[in-house]
């Protein structure tokens, strides 16, 4: 499972407890002289395959992208994460990789991926490649080499259980349709493991021949140039090769059991002192857990990785122990400022954040976390991006969000790609379940929901090809697009533009101190953020009706920052979805 998102490690752990409870300008100092590129960057996400169509076959490519280039300058973002271009069969969407150092042919040729590449340098950009190292594809060479014959050499690069043995321990797929996480193979007279689809078999780490092959082919990406890369599903690569019963405590959680392998940490610290160590890469990787486990990823002392990122805040809002099903309550405030709020506590200590509400994993943030409504979309999604770029932690902004664009909630799954949804309506459909629920929650969860292509223009298709697009564009396309806010200086693209300078000019909603405030208002999230004397009061009201926030803090006198409404409010509360940043001395 991917789900994007994200948590940066750099704070010194012993200095900053021992200083974690004194004032903000000592905290901060020990803070900002360990500054880093990748703690001051603001990543923007591209999902290659819906951002721009250069050649009319309806899928999006490098050269779509590259002719973009200006416009994702313009956005004044300092980072792109671009998800995986790798040769792939795409049967999830490019997370099944046949060739990590060759280029998809939809997407383009290695040599337009240089281009693109240096245009991003030119523009003074980081690229994060987006790196599946927990599976390939079963049409990767080294696979259709491995289920041939088990004295195959490459027959050890994959997990097995032979058939002799008997039926294999029970494995978990979300992926697949019989949610089996085993696969038969005649050939070989065995099984081969695939914790997701039965057509992405996982790599065996054990097998050290096998990881100096992947160690290889991520130099040959740094020595081109990239800047760093995004490792999905890392937190799988490490199993109990004995596979024993899982525990009775297992409930299809992934996180709890899948991501404890017991040589984990070994291959990823052996992959730093082999690669990462020798360039200056930023990384970013899949941290199932609570908040000791994802500390394991992120600790400086322990020479692992850069980044990684939780996913407790974009679980909220869901019935458990059901695949993706919305609450009919909706999401609690509450919830979200506790899970918020301590993961920025343990970050004090220990490490350093990530803030995301959307990726390729996610459904469009307006919907999820404001409201898509006509009366409330733009206003809600500057409100959201105001509270992703002003939280301590390195924002994650996905693409199209800066237009707020919003789901497109289809009726009928046949309009769906998504491999996970589709395996998903199947396991239900054979279950005997209620799959009108089941389609009617995917309005408002489902990945495809984000991945929709990017609203250009009002011509035909947005202006994302002249084509058939791979996947339905947004009807409302014609009014929301970038042609339309361009022109609007108070659209929500030139209130992201704004945010972005804002945070970009004040180390302080970087590297200041986080204080809740109004902790058990139910409509309104305060904090404040210091450093070296310098405060400023974050106020967001997550709701669509007037609210009050008691903070105890006079902004009578204050200067506003940025407020995603065009006038001040006459009463002092605050509107539907209004933002507000203030500067207090």
């Amino acid at each position: 499972m991917r789900h994007i998102f994200l948590i940066l490690f750099a704070a010194v752990g012993m200095y900053l407890t021992s200083c974690r409870h004194s004032n903000a300008s000592a905290d901060s100092k020990k803070t900002t002289s360990d500054a880093t590129w990748w703690k001051e960057a603001i990543i923007y996400q591209i999902y290659p395959r819906s951002f721009k169509d250069s050649d009319g076959d309806g899928v999006g490519d490098l050269k779509g992208i590259i002719s973009k280039l200006d416009y994702i300058k313009s956005l004044g973002v300092t980072g792109v994460w671009l998800n995986p271009i790798y040769a792939s069969p795409n049967k999830d969407n490019g997370y099944d990789i046949a060739d990590y150092q060759s280029i998809m042919k939809e997407f383009g040729t290695m040599a337009d991926f240089d281009t693109l590449l240096k245009g991003m340098h030119d523009r003074k950009i980081k690229v994060f490649m987006d790196l599946v190292l927990n599976h390939c594809s079963d049409e990767h060479q080294w696979f259709k080499q491995a289920r041939t014959s088990r004295t195959n050499p490459f027959y050890n690069y994959f997990h097995w259980w032979p058939a002799e043995k008997g039926t294999p321990p029970a494995r978990w797929s979300h992926f697949d349709e019989k949610a089996d996480g085993w696969e038969y193979n005649k050939a070989t007279n065995s099984y081969y493991l695939h914790y997701f689809a039965d057509c992405q078999p996982d790599l065996n780490w054990e097998n050290p021949t096998l990881r100096q092959d992947i160690y290889k082919m991520m130099r040959f990406w740094l020595e081109k140039g990239v800047d760093g890369f995004r490792l999905d599903a890392l937190a799988f690569i490490s199993k109990d090769t004995t596979f024993p019963a899982l525990p009775k405590e297992y409930n299809g959680s992934w996180g709890m059991f899948y991501a404890s392998g017991p040589k984990l940490h070994d291959y990823i610290q052996e992959m730093n002192r082999e690669v990462l160590s020798k360039y200056n890469v930023g990384t970013v990787a899949e941290a199932f857990g609570d908040i000791e486990r994802v500390m394991k990823f992120v600790a400086e002392d322990r020479k692992e990785l850069n980044m990684a990122y939780h996913f407790e805040g974009t679980e909220l809002g869901y019935l458990p122990n059901e695949y993706k099903m919305p609450d009919p309550k909706g999401n609690n405030l509450l919830d979200m400022k506790r899970v918020y709020s301590k993961w920025d506590s343990a970050f004090m200590s220990r490490g350093w954040g990530t803030m995301y509400l959307a990726n390729h994993d996610q459904p469009r943030m307006v919907t999820r976390w404001g409201n898509d409504a006509p009366a409330f979309r733009e206003v809600s999604s500057k409100m959201l991006t105001t509270f992703i770029m002003s939280m301590r932690a390195t924002p994650y902004y996905y693409y199209g969000d800066e237009l707020g664009m919003n789901n497109i909630k289809f009726d009928k799954v046949e309009d769906y790609n998504d491999i996970e949804l589709l395996t998903n309506y199947t396991q239900i459909k054979n279950k005997g379940g209620d799959l009108k629920r089941f389609l009617e929650g995917m309005k408002i969860s489902s990945r495809d929901n984000g991945r929709t292509p990017f609203q250009w223009d009002s011509t035909a298709n947005g202006g994302f090809t002249v084509g058939k697009p791979w996947l339905k564009v947004n009807p409302n396309y014609t009014d929301v697009n970038l042609v339309n806010q361009e022109k609007d200086p108070h659209s929500t693209l030139n209130y992201f533009r704004k945010m972005v300078e804002l945070r970009k000019g004040n180390k302080t909603l970087i590297y200041g101190k986080y204080t809740l405030l109004d902790k058990s208002n139910p409509k309104i999230y305060a904090y404040t953020r210091e450093l070296d004397g310098k405060k400023l009061l974050v106020l967001l009201n997550f709701s669509d009706a007037n609210a009050t926030a008691d903070t105890g803090i006079d902004v009578s006198k204050a200067k506003i920052l940025i407020n995603n409404y065009n006038s001040k409010s006459p009463d002092g509360q605050l509107r539907p979805y209004e933002a507000i940043i203030y500067e207090l001395n």
